[in-house]
């Protein structure tokens, strides 16, 4: 700012004196004029004269004019110079002042700085001095430790110097009586070589003595050895054919004496083996009618009713020829029972329309729902449980209209629970909890016509959504191996549900599967090379395999008979055994003429 306004100061001071340079000049060349025009006043003309001043004193009134603004502008400038320096000399002033404001402030810091270094040092002196105390009070510490754990450590070397030294002893005392018992065992066997040799002098003279003594036998008595072996087997043949007479007598007569009695066992044991009798796993239900006029009343005008019946039970009602009898059909069973009771009340009461289907049903429903409650209660009282769900008992009870291969799957359920129960008794084990396990596995058969998916993976799902325990839940989830089992409660359950459900006669294999690994089977002795024919016997428990005698030897019949059964291990399943006999049959023919 103020350099800017020395350079106007001076511009100013230019102009001001380039403006008087012009006035001087035009006054100079005025005067010579002047004079020129006084000394031709005639010769000029006035007016032309009177014009030129004019211009001149015009001329010079601009140019005072212009002094006059050029000393003002140089007055201004001035002024503004002076001002300007009046700024500069205070400027100058507060940069001393400033100068000397930061030099007392730097003397004071350097002061305060070389205070705080002061300070500095002796703090890291006293601190470095602590640190050495520490450090040697802890060396001094390890030093004692160390020299302990080496005094420990020594103590223990010269221990473990002393047990190898006794060591060492006991190794030399036993290797000398080993050395020893060698010794003895030498002599013993040089002794019995001995023997032995002794041995066999003697019983070659026994030998000779034997002859002799038969030689001699059969000179007194006559006969030779032959002759007297034979009369003695006859004497000992004789003997046994009496003493076998006797044996049967008395065989007879134990058997008369206990008939009756080995009768019975054979009774009992085939009616223990045998079983009982299962309902047929069906998707029908049968209903009979007091009369056939009932068909007409079921069917209702224009089908109205059977339409209605379907439509409410969720059951298919077939009517055909049969006479006096409905079918009812539905994979649910007890939508199923339901159905079934609901026509079967509808018959009673003889009043059929669809409000009053609707209402029957509804009785039905009600009905049903009680008496599977009361079957999983009277269930649950048998196996000894007591705190189940309420949701989980409604569930059980409808287990009670379910087969599973014509065995019934709440009973089911009670035989494996009492199965699991003794075999946890035997093994000294829990149980109430590997009973509850065994009792619970089949839950998700409950469920199988409304959720898709493995029935115990279901079960397992509703036990845990149920709050029971996780070895419950482990125990169902894996009782079919969809989960590797890995507790003894979930290996007891698997066990006791193959002895409920494999004992014999529990249930009925349905004729398709039964048909069908027939056919397999004759299918995989079929399809070997060098058969010739394939006989399914006793029920697919025996197979006969005819072969072309020229294709297979004795050695390929062996190996034929092993892959068969091998291969039938492998892809079927099946209750007991298979024997498989390969026949290879042998003919040999010639022509008489």
């Amino acid at each position: 700012m103020t350099a800017l306004v020395v350079v106007l100061v001076g511009v100013v001071v230019i102009l001001v004196a380039l403006v008087a340079v012009g006035l001087v000049a035009t006054l100079r060349v005025v005067r010579p004029l002047r004079t020129e025009q006084s000394g031709a006043a005639q010769l000029a003309d006035d007016e032309g004269f009177v014009a030129e001043r004019d211009r001149q004193e015009q001329s010079l009134a601009a140019l005072r004019d212009a002094a006059d603004e050029a000393s003002t502008v140089a007055e201004e400038a001035r002024a503004k110079a002076t001002t300007a320096r009046t700024e500069l000399a205070a400027a100058k002033a507060e940069a001393n002042a400033a100068r000397a404001e930061a030099k007392r402030v730097l003397a004071a810091a350097h002061t305060e700085a070389d205070t705080i270094l002061e300070r500095a040092h002796r703090q890291a002196e006293q601190d470095a001095e602590q640190a050495r105390v520490t450090a040697r009070r802890t060396g001094e510490r390890e030093i004692a430790m160390l020299t302990a754990t080496a005094r420990e450590q020594s103590a223990d070397a010269e221990r473990r110097q002393q047990r190898l030294d006794e060591r060492e002893r006991l190794l030399a005392e036993e290797a000398e009586r080993l050395a020893e018992r060698d010794r003895r065992i030498a002599a013993s066997e040089l002794d019995l070589t001995e023997r032995e040799t002794g041995l066999l002098g003697r019983e070659n003279a026994i030998t000779q003595l034997e002859e002799d003594r038969h030689r001699e036998l059969e000179r007194v008595a006559g006969l030779t050895a032959d002759m007297a072996k034979s009369e003695l087997i006859e004497g000992i043949e004789t003997q046994a054919k009496r003493e076998a007479a006797l044996l049967v007598r008395d065989i007879e007569s134990d058997a008369r004496n206990t008939a009756d009695q080995r009768a019975r066992h054979i009774v009992v044991d085939a009616i223990q083996r045998v079983a009982s009798e299962q309902t047929a796993e069906s998707v029908v239900s049968v209903l009979h009618l007091p009369t056939d006029e009932m068909k007409g009343r079921i069917i209702g005008r224009e089908g109205r009713n059977i339409r209605a019946f379907e439509s409410v039970t969720g059951v298919n009602l077939i009517i055909d020829d049969t006479p006096e009898a409905v079918l009812l059909s539905c994979f649910d069973p007890v939508r199923r029972e339901i159905g079934r009771l609901t026509l079967e009340k509808l018959v009673l009461d003889g009043r059929i329309h669809p409000h009053r289907i609707e209402e029957v049903f509804d009785l039905a429903k009600h009905e049903v729902e009680r008496l599977c409650l009361r079957a999983a209660e009277d269930a649950l009282v048998e196996v000894g449980i007591t705190d189940l769900h309420p949701e989980l008992i409604a569930l059980l009870g409808r287990l009670r209209y379910r087969t599973s291969y014509g065995q019934n799957v709440l009973k089911h359920l009670v035989e494996t629970a009492h199965i699991s129960g003794i075999m946890a008794a035997e093994l000294r084990l829990d149980a109430p909890l590997i009973k509850r396990c065994a009792f619970l596995h089949d839950i998700g058969k409950a469920l199988t016509h409304e959720v898709e998916g493995s029935h115990a993976l279901i079960g397992a799902d509703l036990a845990r959504k149920y709050g029971e325990a996780e070895e419950v839940v482990h125990a169902i989830e894996a009782h079919h191996n969809e989960v590797p089992p890995q507790t003894i409660e979930a290996v007891l359950t698997q066990a006791s549900d193959a002895c409920s459900g494999g004992r014999p006669g529990a249930r009925r294999e349905s004729l398709e599967a039964y048909v069908k690994r027939l056919e397999r089977i004759e299918e995989i002795a079929g399809g070997k090379q060098g058969v010739e024919k394939v006989f399914a016997m006793q029920a697919g428990r025996e197979i006969r395999v005819m072969v072309k005698p020229d294709d297979v030897d004795d050695i390929g019949a062996a190996v034929l008979a092993r892959d068969v059964a091998k291969q039938i291990e492998e892809e079927l399943t099946y209750p007991g055994q298979i024997r498989v006999t390969v026949v290879r049959e042998s003919r040999v023919t010639e022509i008489a003429r």
